[in-house]
């Protein structure tokens, strides 16, 4: 009899299968890296290819690494990064171009423009959740439309298809130009600036003001129902794809965010808060987005605010890669060690602009407070504190639209395991900060989606009981020191502002 469940979590910089048992514990995981593209200042692509090349590659090695056939799994999810932007040929089935990542900010001009057809960023927010930002799927669509040649025509005749990853990932893995499924979710289609909210459908008029084909577009169905089967050939080949959620809502569903009030931050390339606000849709007032949390089969829809931060761990990879400081991640936290503070110095990395709360396109990173006594360590320290201040940001924007002061916060996602970085989170929100178990609750959420679907896991019951905590931090730090040092932080977002103007490149 089948004993597990299997998810596909393709991410920003990597994918995985990772593979479940029904208490919610790992039984095994695969992961690739892939190329990160950036042909530009402020461009940022991905191989469409060779993400789906990884994708059969991680699922193969997830099961002999557990030593399992394909017989063993009932079901399979899928989770993904969300935004990032495929556009491809349903003859062919390759994309007309690299897939357009989330952090990428070459639609900055369609975004003005979208905004003086009228109400500026706030334009489509009351029916989509979102203000006009790059950060979101249409405006990329648009910009291959406009950019690549023959693209526009070949839309225009119903012959390329558009997805976030989840939808590439599911289409290929259900036969691609062999009968392909086009399918997203409702927390994939709620990144696209192109779904309405309450209906759960495309906006015809959003898509008609970006020039977009509604034929290019998914079918948006639920996250947890059986799609399709895998094709038949290759690893998982004939089992029921039954779960897509994006990457931060399958991290609430796998944190068992599932009553209302309850939140989760996740520590990836990018940090991302959600609160759980239940069957209501909340437009917040302070900077964040509405988007759906999830919708289980036929179940209401629940919905989320989010906090998005565009750049966390990847100013990690940032201090690895392009500076040459440490030659691994994890050495940063040895770092940051070295010396006992800051140093007073703070570092807003608006790589990308500053996503939530300020969604300011025209912010770029700086480092400030330099003096000559600073050395590397404190550096590795300003990094780490980034996070932890920018989560802060969202977090008192959330208690603001929420009305409901945070009490403690959920963690998950690879930089959780970073002890310094976890403390200084609980110091600077003064709330506790409590890791699960199974802290890469993005690929778990996903599997409960699809074990849902197949009647693996009876009900949300179920998810509630496999949580378990692993450690709390408790803050320490005066409540006076607390709020100098998150003064001197916002000072130093301040200096990001207005960094672009329009001849900069």
């Amino acid at each position: 009899m089948a004993q597990y469940v299997a998810a596909i979590d393709q991410g920003t910089t990597s994918t995985r299968c990772m593979i479940f048992d029904h208490s919610g514990g790992v039984v095994s995981v695969d992961q690739r890296e892939h190329e990160q593209i950036f042909p530009r200042a402020g461009w940022v692509e991905h191989d469409p290819a060779e993400i789906w090349r990884n994708t059969r590659e991680v699922c193969a090695g997830a099961l002999a690494k557990a030593d399992l056939v394909t017989n063993d799994v009932v079901a399979v999810g899928i989770t993904n990064q969300r935004e990032t932007t495929v556009v491809w040929d349903r003859a062919t089935g390759k994309p007309v171009y690299n897939a357009i990542v989330w952090q990428d900010t070459r639609t900055d001009k369609i975004v003005e423009e979208l905004g003086q057809l009228g109400g500026g960023q706030e334009r489509y927010r009351q029916v989509t959740g979102l203000p006009l930002a790059t950060y979101f799927s249409g405006p990329k669509v648009k910009w291959i439309l406009d950019n690549v040649d023959g693209a526009r025509a070949k839309a225009d005749a119903g012959e390329l298809a558009f997805g976030n990853i989840d939808s590439w990932v599911l289409w290929n893995a259900s036969g691609g130009t062999n009968g392909g499924l086009h399918i997203t979710d409702p927390t994939n289609a709620s990144r696209t600036l192109l779904m309405d909210l309450d209906s759960l459908s495309w906006d015809e008029s959003i898509a008609a003001d970006m020039g977009i084909p509604t034929s290019m577009l998914p079918e948006i169905r639920s996250s947890s129902e059986v799609y399709g089967h895998i094709r038949e050939r290759g690893p998982l080949a004939g089992l029921p794809l039954a779960g897509i959620l994006g990457d931060q809502q399958a991290a609430t569903f796998g944190q068992a965010c599932l009553d209302v009030g309850e939140a989760k931050n996740t520590y990836g390339t990018g940090n991302f808060v959600l609160l759980n606000t239940g069957t209501e849709k909340v437009v917040s007032e302070n900077g964040l987005l509405t988007t759906v949390c999830y919708k289980i089969g036929d179940n209401e829809t629940i919905y989320a605010l989010e906090g998005s931060i565009a750049v966390t761990g990847s100013l990690v990879q940032w201090l690895r890669d392009n500076l040459g400081l440490i030659s691994s991640a994890a050495e940063v936290e040895r770092l940051a060690d070295s010396v006992d503070d800051n140093g007073g110095v703070y570092f807003v990395p608006a790589f990308s602009g500053l996503f939530a709360p300020y969604w300011r396109t025209d912010a770029r990173g700086a480092i400030v407070g330099l003096t000559r006594y600073v050395n590397k360590g404190h550096l590795a320290q300003a990094v780490l504190q980034a996070t932890a201040f920018q989560s802060r940001e969202v977090i008192d924007a959330m208690n603001a639209d929420s009305g409901v002061p945070l009490k403690s916060l959920k963690v998950d996602g690879g930089m959780v395991a970073n002890e310094r970085l976890m403390q200084f989170q609980a110091d600077i929100l003064g709330v506790p900060v409590i890791r699960p178990v199974v802290a890469e609750t993005t690929a778990l959420g996903a599997a409960y989606a699809a074990g849902l679907a197949v009647g693996y896991w009876e009900g949300e019951d179920d998810i509630r009981a496999n949580w378990a905590k692993d450690k709390q931090w408790e803050p320490s730090m005066e409540e006076s020191e607390r709020e100098r040092q998150y003064r001197q932080w916002k000072k130093a977002v301040t200096r990001t502002f207005d960094w672009v103007d329009d001849d900069t490149d």
